[in-house]
């Protein structure tokens, strides 16, 4: 067994993959651009297990839309890649940090892996690979891998080998095992079912209403324009700086759903509700395995807001999804009342904080307290509605910032 390490920034010289190390079984490359790493990092991708937010897709639309200062971490095996790692450098105040490519749009992470080989994988090899990481970037501080599930289809994360806490987020998901009917069975599938006629009836009577699902490059830009838009409303108004205002961030998710549209069945799709010819909800998925994932949604700031039109479009969504034979629809990361009423699954996130320098020990200890006081906040259901009160008062008296997708 072999650890290597290809760490690659972007700089615009020509790709230069040369060996720094020649111990036995063991190579260690730099490539001065990355995306010639991609059909490396593809080759692993078609036959191993992963979470989204780690595919050779999602990757390569980052580095197509960010250009980001990024790592590639690969443990090798008889020439054989059996894991990797897709990572960006970024700046935290004095410090460098290595995390999941895209932020906190990056969520339920699990690196690529080959099946066959992840049981051979000992918490030794990946404290290596950390360290290997260290050696090919000493500028970076601190591995800080948020949001790892503790396991992918019963499968253990290895990544929490290295030191880690818990995530300040739960993750909550709907078990689709007994059907749809199962699903909306009992006293709240009754009412879920009647509240649904309900917005039939209303949504017809204001025009008419369809759901639709991105099936051309003009739907994608459609469907995220009108996303966009909406999310720029709601953050706006609730206080939170809109980590999709981005140019980068937007380019990203056009080129992730447009990239999606010839594969079968589609990594990513994008579904919306139509209510009177104007787009009224939006959701945007992802497949992994039998787990349909909503990576994120919004609805108008309109008259339609109380019809509910995103709780129709999920409920039409998880339909779909147990018609498909899925089994778990995955709401991802965030608690909210609308996600309580349709879920039956909690899975706590965790967050990796593996220093590889006397600053990054620093940086790693600041951020566990940091953590700890979130998760005492948005666990004590009064300080968080207190605190997202006061958020909301913020609004007028100075425009929210745009946060960081670190945030």
């Amino acid at each position: 067994m072999a650890d290597a390490v290809m760490a690659a920034k972007v700089p615009p010289d020509a790709a230069r993959p040369a060996p720094s190390s020649a111990a036995e079984g063991a190579d260690t490359f730099v490539s001065g651009i990355s995306r010639d790493i991609i059909p490396f990092y593809q080759a692993l991708d078609s036959e191993g297990i992963c979470a989204p937010a780690q595919s050779a897709a999602w990757v390569d639309a980052w580095l197509a839309a960010a250009a980001p200062d990024s790592l590639f971490a690969v443990i090798r095996e008889e020439g054989r890649p059996v894991f990797a790692l897709a990572l960006e450098v970024v700046r935290r105040g004095p410090f460098r940090v290595a995390r999941f490519m895209s932020g906190t749009h990056a969520n339920g992470n699990f690196a690529l892996a080959a099946p066959d080989w992840l049981p051979r994988l000992s918490p030794q090899n990946v404290r290596k690979l950390a360290s290997a990481i260290g050696r090919a970037r000493p500028d970076v501080d601190v591995l800080m891998l948020e949001r790892l599930l503790p396991d992918l289809d019963g499968v253990p994360n290895p990544l929490l080998a290295l030191p880690h806490i818990g995530s300040p987020n739960l993750a909550l998901a709907v078990d689709l095992a007994g059907g749809f009917a199962q699903v909306v069975s009992g006293p709240s599938g009754k009412r879920k079912r009647k509240k649904h006629r309900t917005q039939a009836r209303k949504y017809e009577a204001a025009g008419g209403f369809r759901r639709i699902e991105a099936q051309s490059v003009e739907d994608v830009h459609r469907l995220l324009d009108a996303f966009f838009g909406m999310k720029t409303a709601r953050f706006r108004k609730a206080g939170i700086g809109n980590v999709f205002a981005e140019p980068q961030v937007q380019a990203f998710f056009r080129k992730l759903f447009c990239d999606a549209l010839p594969l079968s069945p589609r990594p990513f799709v994008l579904h919306g509700l139509v209510v009177g010819g104007k787009l009224r909800a939006v959701t945007g998925s992802s497949l992994c395995g039998r787990r349909l994932i909503c990576e994120f949604g919004s609805i108008a700031e309109d008259d339609m807001m109380i019809a509910s039109p995103g709780e129709f479009l999920f409920f039409e969504n998880i339909k779909e999804a147990c018609e498909q034979g899925l089994g778990v629809y995955d709401f991802s990361v965030g608690d909210e009342l609308y996600k309580r009423l349709w879920c039956d699954v909690e899975t706590r996130h965790f967050d990796v904080l593996a220093p590889l320098t006397a600053k990054g020990r620093l940086f790693a200890g600041s951020m566990r307290l940091f953590a700890s006081l979130k998760a005492g906040i948005k666990h004590n259901p009064t300080v968080w509605r207190l605190t997202k009160s006061l958020r909301r008062q913020t609004i007028g008296k100075k425009p929210p910032e745009q946060t960081s997708s670190d945030d």
